[in-house]
């Protein structure tokens, strides 16, 4: 049955730890994206750096997620999560300096490297702290502000970004980006959370064992399978459409620059709309995993549409619903983790698919060119499309006889 009194976004705001959160996470995003648009200006302008050279600063971020994120939540379901967080932020900041004196893009991928290692920790413990300052009927709004606040700020940072580096030059950025690691820092250290009980397992041996129980927990639960294979797959494919959406426009709809920034800001636009539609929409639908199946679904109608119809008018479409779609999957499956893992499985659990969605992120960067080169870019958003929407078919039919398994025994 529908969770009663779902929290508004305001509402969650309102608890004095989550705002802290929200803030920290505002000013550290912020900071992440202004230094991201200088490394790729410096590469771009400065180091003269080829497409694959920059694709890589990407896939040095993602690579410490995916390898060093299941053991890093080991530790996170045993550490104190919010000195976790600190110690993380601090180590970034510091980290981040070190963009001041790269002077070669493998300089920039070590240390995009460092500081992925440290974020490997820090993302899992916010999933862990997460529940325990927000009520379960709040989760949701919290994931949604977060989520919101991530596109405002990726939407603004560009713009910022180049008014800096132009003015300043891309140092600017980084010392920006350390700064705002030091005051999420702070800000996290002044928050009070409630304490947890502590892991009852601190032995080495358990370490090993509880390194893939993250994993075993994901694939033997049917509704927490079905979420992180569904974020996992409209990941890859928003990933792969993303990497290939500036040729689609010059290829294949014979637009100009302004088509291919306009579909980029829509999609941010529709994510902003799907996660302000996710909270009411909460209110109405039983089970939270419908609303996942729904923005698993979205997406890969969105991506046939752009495919089946090349058209400017369907891409501005296509690109709005394909926003919207992955706001209604990514909020709902935060908050479901959240939720329904264990507490003291929840660092583990969120950082084997913190580690899966990087692996299917690098995937489609790594491989969506050289398949576009072999097949074709509508043909790779043909097989996206039905990928997501085989994942939706198969979902519905899963989800069944847990679900009403569940409101089984709620009644």
């Amino acid at each position: 049955m529908a969770i009663p009194g779902q929290l508004t976004m305001r509402q969650a705001l309102a608890i004095p730890a989550f705002r802290k959160l929200w803030l920290a996470q505002v000013v550290s995003i912020f900071g992440d994206f202004l230094a991201l648009y200088a490394v790729l200006s410096e590469m771009s302008f400065r180091m003269h750096a080829s497409a694959r050279a920059i694709t890589l600063v990407s896939v040095s971020y993602l690579l410490p997620l995916a390898l060093i994120g299941p053991l890093a939540g080991v530790f996170v379901d045993r550490w104190d999560p919010k000195r976790t967080m600190v110690v993380s932020d601090l180590s970034r900041a510091a980290l981040a300096l070190g963009l001041v004196i790269t002077g070669a893009p493998w300089h920039i991928y070590l240390v995009f490297v460092a500081i992925s290692a440290f974020s490997s920790f820090f993302m899992p413990a916010r999933s862990v702290i997460l529940p325990q300052i927000v009520p379960p009927t709040g989760l949701l709004s919290a994931n949604a502000a977060i989520q919101q606040t991530m596109q405002m700020v990726q939407m603004a940072s560009p713009a910022i970004a180049g008014a800096l580096v132009g003015w300043a030059g891309p140092s600017s950025c980084y010392y920006l980006d350390s700064a705002s690691f030091v005051f999420s820092g702070l800000m996290i250290w002044s928050m009070t959370i409630p304490a947890r009980p502590a892991h009852a397992n601190q032995h080495v041996n358990t370490v090993v064992r509880d390194l893939f129980s993250g994993v075993r927990y994901i694939l033997t639960h049917p509704v927490m399978s079905f979420v992180i294979l569904s974020i996992s797959a409209g990941t890859f494919a928003m990933s792969a459409f993303g990497s290939l959406i500036a040729v689609f426009v010059r290829d294949v709809l014979h637009a100009n620059s302004y088509l291919f920034g306009a579909l980029g800001s829509l999609i941010g636009a529709g994510m902003l709309a799907g996660g302000v539609a996710v909270t009411p929409l909460a209110r109405r639908v039983k089970e939270k995993a419908h609303l996942v199946n729904a923005g698993i679904l979205a997406c890969g109608i969105a991506i046939a549409a752009i495919a089946w119809i090349p058209n400017p008018v369907v891409a501005v479409l296509g690109c709005f619903g394909l926003g919207a779609g992955a706001s209604l999957l990514i909020i709902p499956a935060m908050a479901l983790m959240q939720g329904q893992v264990p507490a003291e499985m929840r660092g583990r659990v969120s950082s084997s698919a913190m580690s899966m969605i990087s692996i299917s992120q690098g995937i489609a960067l790594l491989f969506a060119g050289n398949l576009a080169s072999r097949f074709g870019i509508v043909a790779v958003f043909h097989g996206s499309s039905v990928l997501l929407l085989l994942i939706s078919i198969v979902g519905t039919i899963r989800l069944r006889k847990p679900l009403e398994a569940n409101r089984a025994q709620a009644a």
